[in-house]
């Protein structure tokens, strides 16, 4: 029986493992709930952090502070997918943790994601474990150039990522990821040749129960998101199997909270997996301002076991776009002035201390009667603002 959140008495308190800007989201939609939040993190103030009296700085590798953080919250969640699922096994001891250890260890490793759904017949690209460097010059053998090498864990945002053209690069690839100080298990995928990139936001409760998010596109730059298109401008049958497709995904791992499914769509319209995420995602902020709930609260509803609120567009499109650093200094833009101008737009800064190049220090989101609309007022918008 999960803890009333409505006891004056024993105010309900969400655990975060993580206190980035994916924790911020979340614990402004927890604060509207009328509700606690508990943040752990390796450092003090963090984005979210700095939100709350009950911040635990020393990390979630550190005894002492995660036993106080445990006995502060009431259930917990996490914000990124890189706490080892050890440590979910010791929390789970005292509290409920969701996505549970038995999820994380299904998607964390994402070679082992890809066998779980090449599995439950979820269309995958060909990929293969990659044990020696002989392997891989046999993957490109055996499924031809170009192709992936991928950290199996603690990959994002391009890191970890190599794509090989050729024969030759394997050499120096191997040399990156496996003989530093700190080598990595890798994993190899057949380079998929696509139109567009795709996503959709899946929050489901622990009865079940499962909201499904529109259909998006996702456009990359350097392995980076730099802006989120709602709906994706594709077909209607394109949109409704996207979104089959990430159900299926979140049903296989038995998944409770917020997931963002990525996805590939071809030149000959089949839509292949490429990764899950077992938490809110880059691609699901929009629904802040464009959707009747927004994912940072379908996933809090989502982990305590409440309904769920519906995730359909209340606009008729948005466009979000990730506000990149420019620069290495200060996190603090020179002005926000002329970007405030344009109407239907909505700034949103992290509160990260430092920039470095490509860090992802905010975003913007426009909507408007129309997609379209909502990406030339979100481009007009980009332009305004000065780092």
């Amino acid at each position: 029986m999960l803890p009333s959140i409505y006891n004056p008495e024993a105010p309900f308190t969400l655990g975060i493992l993580g206190g980035g800007q994916l924790a911020k989201m979340t614990l402004q939609a927890v604060y509207r709930m009328g509700m606690q939040v508990a943040i752990i993190e390796n450092g003090e103030s963090s984005p979210a952090g700095v939100m709350t009296k009950k911040e635990f700085g020393g990390g979630w590798n550190d005894a002492a502070s995660l036993e106080a953080f445990i006995a502060a919250s009431d259930i917990v969640t996490l914000e990124n997918e890189f706490v080892d699922p050890a440590i979910l096994d010791v929390i789970a001891e005292k509290r409920l943790v969701f996505p549970t250890p038995d999820t994380m260890r299904l998607v964390q490793d994402k070679y082992t994601q890809k066998v779980t759904f090449s599995k439950a017949g979820i269309p995958t690209p060909q990929f293969a474990a990659i044990e020696t460097k002989q392997d891989l010059f046999d993957f490109g053998e055996k499924y031809g150039y170009p192709f992936v090498a991928k950290t199996r864990k603690y990959g994002y945002d391009g890191y970890g990522n190599a794509t090989i053209k050729r024969d030759t690069e394997i050499d120096m690839v191997w040399r990156k990821f496996m003989e530093g100080e700190n080598p990595r298990p890798l994993m190899a995928e057949s380079f998929v040749t696509f139109n567009k990139e795709l996503a959709v936001m899946v929050a489901r409760n622990k009865r079940g129960e499962v909201a499904v998010y529109p259909c998006v596109q996702t456009i990359q730059e350097g392995h980076i998101c730099v802006t989120v298109l709602a709906p994706a401008p594709i077909e209607e049958p394109l949109l409704k199997r996207a979104q089959e497709i990430a159900v299926a995904c979140v049903e296989e791992i038995n998944g409770v909270g917020v997931f963002g499914i990525e996805m590939f769509l071809t030149p000959q319209d089949e839509i292949f997996f490429n990764e899950i995420a077992p938490r809110p995602h880059n691609s699901g902020h929009y629904t802040i301002e464009a959707c009747y709930t927004s994912q940072f609260e379908n996933h809090l509803r989502a982990v305590t076991n409440m309904p769920l609120g519906s995730p359909e567009l209340r606009v008729g499109g948005a466009a979000m776009i990730n506000l990149l650093g420019e620069r290495t200094g200060s996190g603090i833009p020179d002005s926000v002035v002329e970007m405030l101008k344009v109407s239907d737009v909505a700034l949103h800064l992290y509160g990260k201390k430092d920039s470095r190049l490509g860090r992802k220090m905010g975003h913007l989101t426009a909507t408007a009667d129309t997609m379209d609309e909502a990406f030339r007022k979100a481009n007009t918008a980009l332009e305004r603002f000065v780092w």
